[in-house]
Parts: structure tokens; C-alpha cells; sequence
């Protein structure tokens, strides 16, 4: 596979989704019985949602990334690439007697990563992207309106501040390491049968990190990713259970 470098000036977004399952066939774009975007209509909100990050970038201090490729690489498809695990999540949690409809957040969702890339990929699952800074929400705003993203809402607040069994499904790439206040938080935030997701790097980092929280250590599983064009990073999903 090829490396970040290696791939300039090739169709790095769309080579990478098609790597990633995405299909332009509308009848084949799901995953585990989720509806997804098609490759066409998702590769298209990525290109405008690249064009963002390049051009709000310096003034909101978004990503340490300014280049399309290394943007669609690091960003874009290391976000998407958790999609076919997230789906099997939401398909199992979508079969359990759940009263209220399924919402899923982003914490600390920054620029919008995970959220944004998932959002667009799952049009049919609401996503709240939590993001404690006022600039960084105005930024997170403007996506949301410039994609037209109707199943995203953005809200101005802390993880510690957010009400209790609200989400059945919360995802992130912030919180590293992932403490025992912070874990306390965001299982608390879970709705019963609750997952979190997080975005994490090498496996031997991860059990460092899971073990330092003592007695807090929660049941989890790590389930590699394969991010396209990134083959020289380790990349793994950490599923924890409320």
C-alpha cells in the first residue's frame, strides 16, 4: 500500500473510499444493513468539507495539516475508516428494545473528526458534535450548513456538563490518555448498553493506557482499522461498553 507521500497528485479521496467500500451503486451502500452515502455523493461533501479545513484552518488552529492528500489521508479516511465497525455497532444496538431514537455524539469534536466524515457517511443516524470552544463551534456551524448535513447539530458545552443517558453511541479521537475522570464521564453520558468508540493508535499503547486506569479498567475490545495510503501507522478502534 501505498504511503502519504507516494500517493500525491493521485485520486487519494476516491481511492481511498472505493478502498473503503464505498460504492456509487445506490442499492449496494450500506454496511450491515446501514444506509450510507453513495462513493459519488460522500466523495463530493469531503472535497467541500477539505476545502473548509484548507480555508479556516489558520485562523481557528484546526488540524496540523494543510495539504488536500495529507488532509484526505490523516482526516478524512482515518475517520471513515471505522465505518463498517460502527455500523456493525449501530445494526446490533438498532435490534434491542431501545425507546428513543438512536443519537450518536463526537466529543470534543474540534474540527469536526470524527463527526463530520461519519455524519455524511451515516445520513440516517443523528449526530451531536460537543465542542467546548465558541470558535471552533462557529467553524463546526458553517460545515453543517455549507454540507447540508441535516442530521448534525452542533452544541456549544463540556462532556462534563452534558446530561446523563443521552447518547447510545459515542465516538472521539480527543482524550489522550483516556484517564479514569474522563472514562467516568463519557460512560456516564451512555444510554444503558451504551458504547464508546475510540480512535486510538498502537495496540501495546492502548493496554498501557487501559491498565493505568486500575480498578476503572472497563471490558473493551480493539478492533484494527486499515486506513488507506497510511500503511505506516498503526491504527486501531477501542470499543469500551457502559
Amino acid at each position: 500500500m501505498e504511503t502519504v507521500t507516494e500517493a500525491k497528485n493521485s485520486r487519494v479521496l476516491h481511492d481511498g473510499l472505493c478502498a473503503l467500500g464505498f460504492t456509487a451503486d445506490s442499492t449496494q451502500s450500506e454496511f450491515c444493513g446501514i444506509p450510507v452515502r453513495t462513493l459519488t455523493a460522500l466523495e463530493a461533501l469531503m472535497e467541500r468539507y477539505i476545502a473548509l479545513l484548507q480555508e479556516y484552518n489558520a485562523k481557528f488552529d484546526l488540524i496540523n495539516a494543510d495539504d488536500h492528500d495529507d488532509i484526505a489521508v490523516r482526516h478524512i479516511l482515518d475517520s471513515l475508516a471505522a465505518v463498517p465497525n460502527l455500523a456493525s455497532l449501530i445494526a446490533e444496538r438498532s435490534h434491542t428494545a431501545v425507546e428513543e431514537a438512536f443519537l450518536a455524539a463526537d466529543i470534543g469534536s474540534g474540527a469536526g473528526l470524527p463527526g463530520i466524515p461519519l455524519a455524511a457517511a451515516f445520513p440516517t443516524i443523528p449526530f451531536v458534535l460537543v465542542e467546548r470552544m465558541s470558535k471552533r463551534c462557529a467553524f463546526l456551524a458553517t460545515c453543517v450548513q455549507e454540507l447540508g448535513l441535516s442530521n448534525v447539530t452542533v452544541e456549544e458545552n463540556q462532556a462534563e456538563r452534558l446530561e446523563q443517558n443521552r447518547f447510545d453511541l459515542v465516538v472521539f479521537r480527543a482524550f489522550r490518555p483516556l484517564e479514569k475522570k474522563m472514562m467516568h464521564v463519557l460512560r456516564r453520558i451512555l444510554k444503558p448498553q451504551g458504547q464508546l468508540a475510540a480512535y486510538k493508535a498502537r495496540h501495546d499503547k492502548i493496554a498501557e493506557e487501559m491498565t493505568a486506569l486500575g480498578k476503572n479498567m472497563p471490558d473493551y475490545s480493539v478492533q484494527p482499522l486499515t486506513v488507506p495510503f497510511l500503511s505506516d501507522h498503526e491504527r486501531n478502534l477501542v470499543i469500551i461498553a457502559k
